[in-house]
């Protein structure tokens, strides 16, 4: 049994001794990380989440690009520079060290946890390429050098735009023109094909089948439209404001020195914020992001929605669409296929309306005077919003969209026996007299049978009084006037049974 000495040397052997203005406190000893970050992960035990790869990644983007800023601006001396250079470099390019970022995604809403928690392993890092142990922060100091010309305030919402737009542009962009090809591909296909038309959930009149996939292309390709537009505002950035927007203690010339080593290093057109208060005050490019991502949801939510109804049955629905059938679908229902990706999709649209849900409400009660301070909370949400969207929308194509078939039997069928095609008489014998035929065709005729389209039969007299003959199958022929103007180019169309 290990006595309190001996566990007291084994803490000491594996945890190393810092201090702050606050007092001293124990870090683990091959953590790269320092005591402010210590003080964090000791004071939020809050969810176990950690801030998402792509915020850390950006993070660690906007402090290269603000290192090369300070470098061209005299402001930090080359060893120094060259030393946290490389260590930026190893978790950008070699992906080192992102297992140092253990604070908690619920934390001081300015993201200030974040922002030192990443100043503290540059620092320790570089120091250690200078020779010299972790915790001593010297000569690399976590405030003094890497937060040069920089505040937690300006630093995290540059760091969420950067993030938000390398997962959009990388993610969510090419999962919609994905979805956009492949309905454009459907349309083709099914060109030809003619369908009842429903409203209501009731019979309407015919439509055709690449029409209402045209629908939801269309709206696909305005949800891209809208997405690329609020890219426009991401790429303004508020680096070089520091704490409230007025650019204290960053030197002249720094914002632009640093939106141009972030355009360079992103491939992205970033631009330095005219009024850097707004950008750090309040997110509303990320709150307008948050919606197009929620709009991009409706879309597909309809879609798949539209889909399964479509493809419901296969004996006792509309039955209309035969989609992959990719797994079994019940553990108790031998042979049953379920319409598994349109229900996959639809949970990642309705998280995806619950994030921005939680991103309006962030911005609308966080925004406080001169700082927004729910800054890792829309930051999380923005970025899981488009991972999952981008993922489910793409799941959707390659294991729904692509492989769906249509049943042309029961297409026909339902569409041969609508009584809504005697919409097409209204014309000419009247709203109520085509009622009658239809509500007459629904109550006595109790079989299914075919009703088509029979040949056009105009009847005119020199009074300009056309008829119109119907027949409802097994009841004798009736005749009705009605006055229009006439036109030889309007079909009148016969009901017929048969061919």
């Amino acid at each position: 049994m290990t006595d309190s000495l001996s566990l007291g040397l084994i803490i000491m052997k594996n945890s190393r001794k810092e201090k702050d203005a606050f007092g001293e406190m124990e870090v683990p000893a091959d953590a790269y990380w320092g005591i402010s970050t210590q003080r964090a992960v000791r004071n939020f035990k809050i969810s176990g989440r950690q801030m998402p790869k792509q915020f850390i990644l950006a993070l660690a983007t906007v402090k290269k690009a603000c290192l090369l800023a300070n470098l061209d601006l005299g402001t930090i001396e080359s060893e120094l520079a060259n030393a946290i250079s490389k260590s930026v470099d190893e978790i950008l390019l070699e992906k080192k060290m992102l297992d140092q970022f253990p604070v908690d995604i619920f934390q001081t809403g300015s993201g200030t946890q974040s922002n030192m928690n990443m100043n503290e392993v540059l620092a320790n890092r570089a120091n250690e390429v200078l020779g010299h142990p972790r915790g001593t922060k010297s000569p690399v100091h976590p405030n003094d050098h890497v937060n040069l010309s920089q505040s937690s305030n300006d630093v995290i919402p540059t760091a969420m735009h950067i993030a938000a737009l390398a997962a959009s542009t990388s993610d969510m962009v090419p999962s919609l023109k994905k979805l956009i090809q492949s309905l454009a591909n459907k349309i083709a296909e099914f060109a030809d094909v003619i369908k009842v038309g429903r409203t209501h959930l009731e019979d309407a009149v015919p439509i055709p089948l690449s029409m209402e996939l045209e629908v939801y292309r269309l709206q696909m390709a305005n949800n891209l439209r809208d997405l690329e537009a609020v890219h426009e505002e991401l790429v303004i950035v508020p680096i070089g404001g520091t704490a409230v927007g007025t650019g204290l203690n960053a030197p002249e010339g720094f914002a632009e020195k640093a939106v141009e080593h972030l355009s360079r290093l992103t491939q992205l057109p970033i631009r330095t914020h005219a009024v850097k208060a707004e950008g750090i005050a309040s997110h509303r490019a990320l709150g307008r992001l948050s919606a197009s991502l929620r709009q991009i949801a409706l879309s597909c939510l309809k879609m798949a929605n539209d889909i399964r109804l479509m493809a419901s049955g296969p004996r006792a629905g509309l039955g209309e669409l035969l989609l992959p059938q990719n797994e079994p679908g019940s553990s108790i229902m031998p042979g049953k296929v379920n319409l598994t990706q349109c229900e996959a999709l639809a949970q990642v649209c309705v998280q995806v309306i619950g994030h921005d849900a939680t991103v309006t409400f962030a911005e609308s009660q966080g925004s406080l005077l001169d700082l927004n301070v729910t800054k890792p909370l829309m930051t999380v949400n923005v970025l899981d919003a488009i991972h999952i969207l981008s993922n489910g929308i793409r799941s959707f194509v390659e294991n729904c969209l692509d492989g769906i078939k249509v049943n042309e039997e029961t297409i026909k069928r339902q569409l041969e026996s609508s009584l809504m095609i005697v919409t097409r008489l209204s014309p000419f014998i009247g709203y109520d007299k085509a009622g009658e035929i239809a509500s007459r065709a629904h109550t006595i005729i109790n079989q299914d049978f075919p009703i088509r389209y029979g040949a056009p039969e105009v009847f005119t007299d020199s009074n300009s009084t056309a008829s119109v003959s119907y027949i409802i199958p097994g009841h004798q022929c009736m005749q009705h006037s009605a006055e229009i103007e006439y036109n030889p180019r309007i079909l009148i169309l016969q009901l017929v049974r048969g061919q």
